[in-house]
């Protein structure tokens, strides 16, 4: 028997007829291709052999969520954990071949857990200036026996000179007010007042806490084992780049920073091998023609936590 979906389930879900049509949708290329051929295009083949046809100084944002140094499946294929040794050459190899690609006030984002966490500063830091390290909360799974349980990860950011973007204002965060202060006039200190609703807009610190990752009820979840929140990308997307820019992703999975990007009015290109999470990809990308929202993010506002 099928097994029956229940009715708050959103998962988003690909039948054999959607994955052999919305695969068909990725180009592939096998020559140096210019960046205006390429806007808004996910390209259906293997990283390490398809950065060399990439386009150079063309990416003003680069977001990359690697395979973190742990044995896990992903589609057809499996990452395999590595010594750190090892782990470290396998990240060098890719992460050089895109620093020609970024332009002069180019950001990078690299998402990372605890454990390979250590290893980014020291290899990223070879070609690019580190400028904060964001630490978030991803609260899942039940716990463990006999370790403290892990629901933290980071992102590393980076810039490839001290001129870049950040547009702070794109960011901030909407906080409940807890001490309502007034001045002589009765008017609101740095605060706004809607009904018994009492918030400050918020500059972003690099703790972020206000962040659900997607579950089986909230419309962008999928199957992929290592999905990224849109809000979280937002974030990034909204702080380090501007309208049009170019979004880079060379491990797109099921598509988070394509669909992001495209719901924030910007163009991104995304590599992805596995032709399941590509096709999931276009799905979302598609049902972001009907639906721009992002969870958590409201009219030009971060809310402090995402519901369901």
């Amino acid at each position: 028997m099928p097994k029956i979906k229940a009715p708050r389930n959103k998962t988003i879900e690909l039948t054999d007829t959607e994955i052999k049509k919305f695969a068909t949708c990725a180009v592939k290329l096998n020559h140096r291709t210019p960046i205006e051929e390429l806007y808004n295009k996910i390209i259906h083949q293997d990283t390490f052999k398809v950065l060399d046809f990439l386009p150079r100084d063309s990416i003003d944002l680069m977001i990359v969520d690697p395979p973190y140094n742990l044995t896990k499946n992903f589609g057809d294929s499996t990452f395999k954990e590595m010594d750190l040794s090892d782990y470290k050459k396998w990240f060098d190899k890719w992460l050089k071949k895109t620093i020609p690609l970024l332009k002069e006030n180019a950001s990078v984002y690299i998402c990372s857990d605890w454990k390979t966490s250590i290893i980014i500063p020291e290899v990223a830091g070879k070609y690019l200036l580190l400028q904060n390290r964001i630490s978030w909360e991803r609260e899942k799974g039940r716990g463990a026996l006999n370790n403290w349980k892990n629901c933290l990860e980071d992102i590393w950011f980076f810039t490839k000179s001290k001129n870049y973007t950040f547009n702070i204002n794109d960011v901030k965060i909407e906080r409940k007010v807890l001490a309502p202060y007034r001045d002589d006039c009765g008017i609101p200190k740095d605060w706004q007042e809607s009904g018994d609703k009492k918030t400050r807009l918020t500059c972003p610190s690099n703790v972020w806490t206000d962040i659900s990752i997607p579950f089986w009820s909230m419309p962008e979840n999928t199957s992929h084992p290592t999905q990224k929140p849109e809000k979280l990308i937002a974030k990034l997307i909204l702080a380090s780049s501007n309208k049009n820019d170019v979004v880079f992703d060379p491990f797109l999975g099921s598509g988070t920073t394509a669909v992001t990007a495209k719901k924030l009015g910007r163009r991104f290109v995304g590599i992805e091998k596995e032709k399941e999470y590509v096709a999931l990809a276009f799905k979302r990308l598609k049902m972001a023609d009907e639906n721009s929202e992002i969870q958590g993010y409201e009219n030009g506002v971060f809310k402090a936590r995402n519901g369901s």
